[in-house]
């Protein structure tokens, strides 16, 4: 048997409990979905199926919040192309989105804190509007003030501007490769705070983004899945802990693959986010502590094998 090797994690990795990674990578897939907190709810669900499910949640929210006659508040993730499925089920089934309000989670920044506008292509509030709102019929559409993501405008009072509205319903979003909840990047200076309790009450930052986030990002179709990294913005306007904590719901949609393969940068820290310790430094870990859904596809939840060696029979 070969001899162990022994070393240290890169310096530039905020979380560096190496026993509680082992911890996490060991976990099996009939594991997966068991948790202490009965609020903390992990789902598994085919791959071919789950932006079909995320879509269908979000339709059945505008649908539900319309008939009960009341507004519906939305912390909404990167726009990707699916949201144009919703516009297509609000307008195949008449559903007004006139009571609807949302809010990017994030958008991208500069070195100095200049927030993208929403005329760059590549921006968030630019492709939510294009793939979204403008794909709505134009009497089913929300007025222009219910449609907000961050700007050099309103950055300043984002969180109170969801607080004004009792903060959001429902949170959706994804795990990021670092552990991220929207771009709260672990350890950033951004989001530093002397306990648990006090990083949870920060609100809206700008922030620069971990390197695990930017090749994250540059594998995007966004960026031509090209691990483009220099074609990749490092910093990003984002909500805090503080606006997560106070929507009603969290609802994480989980299933990101490298292109078409079934090679997976969430399988090992979907794992550490939602089993491993409740800390800053995984910002996702803070769904364990609240009344959240986590949910997974089959390929996210597969067991990590490692194949370092490739057996050949004998000539």
């Amino acid at each position: 048997m070969p001899e162990g090797f022994d070393y240290h994690m890169g310096r530039w990795l905020p979380f560096q409990d190496r026993e509680a990674c082992q911890k996490a990578r060991v976990i099996k897939r009939e594991d997966i979905t068991r948790h202490p907190n009965p609020e903390f709810k992990i789902r598994v669900v085919k791959d071919h199926e789950w932006r079909f499910r995320q879509v269908l949640d979000i339709f059945f929210r505008i649908k539900q919040a319309e008939e009960e006659g009341r507004n519906l508040v939305l912390i909404l993730p990167q726009p990707d192309p699916y949201y144009a499925w919703v516009a297509f089920l609000c307008n195949k089934a008449r559903v007004s989105c006139r009571h609807l309000y949302t809010f990017d989670m994030d958008e991208y920044a500069d070195q100095d804190g200049r927030i993208a506008p929403e005329t760059w292509p590549n921006s968030f509030l630019f492709n939510m509007k294009h793939n979204f709102y403008a794909l709505l019929d134009v009497e089913l559409r929300p007025p222009e003030h219910q449609i907000q993501g961050p700007t050099d405008a309103n950055f300043g009072d984002y969180g109170k501007m969801l607080a004004d509205l009792g903060g959001a319903d429902v949170c959706y979003g994804g795990i990021g490769w670092c552990g991220h909840l929207a771009y709260i990047e672990p350890g950033s200076e951004a989001f530093k705070a002397d306990s648990f309790d006090e990083w949870k009450q920060i609100g809206p930052r700008i922030v620069e983004l971990t390197p695990l986030t930017v090749l994250q990002d540059s594998l995007s179709p966004r960026w031509g899945q090209s691990g483009d990294w220099s074609w990749t913005p490092a910093w990003a306007a984002t909500i805090g802990p503080a606006e997560v904590v106070g929507a009603k719901l969290r609802s994480s949609w989980n299933g990101f693959m490298i292109g078409e393969s079934q090679v997976s940068w969430q399988r090992f820290i979907l794992r550490l986010a939602a089993h491993g310790p409740v800390t800053q430094l995984v910002p996702a870990s803070l769904l364990q502590t609240l009344p959240s859904e986590l949910y997974i596809t089959e390929s996210g939840a597969a067991d990590i094998v490692a194949e370092s060696v490739m057996n050949f029979r004998r000539w």
